[in-house]
C-alpha cells in the first residue's frame, strides 16, 4: 500500500484546517453581529459549498485558474502561482469547500454568548482584539474544537472539488479519496479498501474523541 496518498491528504486536511482558524474566526465574529443585507450575502456564499455539487464548484475553480484565462494568467505572469493541478489549488479548493464547516458553528456559538461578556471587558478597558481572544474564543471553545474536527474530517473525504481543480498527480494532487477511486477502477479492491479503513479509522477516532471531549466540559462538578 502507496502511503503517500495518505500523507498528502493529512498534510492537505492540517493546512486547510489552519487557514480556516485564522480567517474564519474573525469572519465568524463578525457575522454573528448586527444583520445586514451585505452580511446575508456573504453568508450566503460561504453557505453555498454544503448544497452545490463539488464538480461544479471545482469546475468553476478549474476555469477561474486556469493559467489561460484572466485571474489564472495574471496570477501566473505576475506571482508565477499557479493553482491549477498544483497542491496549492488543492489548498485553495479546500479552504472554499470546507469554510461553511469552521464558520457556522463558531458564528452560532458567538451569538448564543451574553453580549455582557463584552461589555463587561470593554468596561474593565479591553480592547475588541483583546476581548476576542482573551475572553470570546475561551467561551466557545466546544464549539471551536468542533469546527476544527469537523473542517478536517470533510477535508478528508474531499473528491470531486480536488479532482477537478488538481487532477490525479502522484505526491502532487493525488489524496487517498482518489486513491480508493483509482484502485476500484482498477479492480484492486484491496488496496481500496485499505485506504477507506484509514481515512475511516482517523475520522472515526476524531468524531468520537470531540464528542467525548464535549460530554466531559458539559459535566457540573457535582457529577
Amino acid at each position: 500500500m502507496d502511503l503517500s496518498p495518505v500523507w498528502l491528504t493529512l498534510k492537505l486536511a492540517g493546512i486547510t484546517t489552519l487557514i480556516l482558524l485564522l480567517v474564519g474566526l474573525p469572519l465568524a465574529w463578525w457575522l454573528s453581529k448586527k444583520r445586514s443585507w451585505f452580511k446575508i450575502l456573504i453568508e450566503a456564499i460561504i453557505t453555498m459549498p454544503l448544497v452545490l455539487p463539488p464538480s461544479v464548484l471545482g469546475f468553476y475553480l478549474l476555469l477561474g485558474f486556469s493559467p489561460q484565462n484572466g485571474l489564472g494568467k495574471w496570477l501566473q505572469q505576475t506571482f508565477d502561482v499557479r493553482f491549477v493541478f498544483s497542491f496549492q489549488g488543492l489548498v485553495l479548493a479546500s479552504v472554499i469547500y470546507s469554510m461553511p464547516f469552521m464558520v457556522s458553528p463558531v458564528k452560532s456559538a458567538f451569538q448564543q454568548l451574553p453580549l455582557s461578556l463584552s461589555q463587561a471587558s470593554y468596561t474593565l478597558g479591553k480592547t475588541r482584539w483583546q476581548t476576542f481572544v482573551h475572553i470570546l474564543l475561551p467561551n466557545i471553545k466546544p464549539s471551536l474544537l468542533t469546527a476544527a474536527v469537523l473542517t478536517f474530517a470533510h477535508t478528508l473525504g474531499e473528491f470531486g472539488v480536488v479532482l477537478m481543480i488538481g487532477g490525479n498527480i502522484p505526491g502532487v494532487t493525488r489524496v487517498a479519496s482518489i486513491a480508493v477511486y483509482d484502485s476500484v477502477e482498477q479492480m484492486d479492491y484491496k488496496a481500496a479498501n485499505n485506504y477507506s479503513l484509514v481515512l475511516f479509522a482517523i475520522t472515526f477516532i476524531m468524531v468520537i474523541s470531540v464528542f467525548m471531549y464535549n460530554k466531559y466540559q458539559s459535566k457540573s462538578p457535582l457529577e
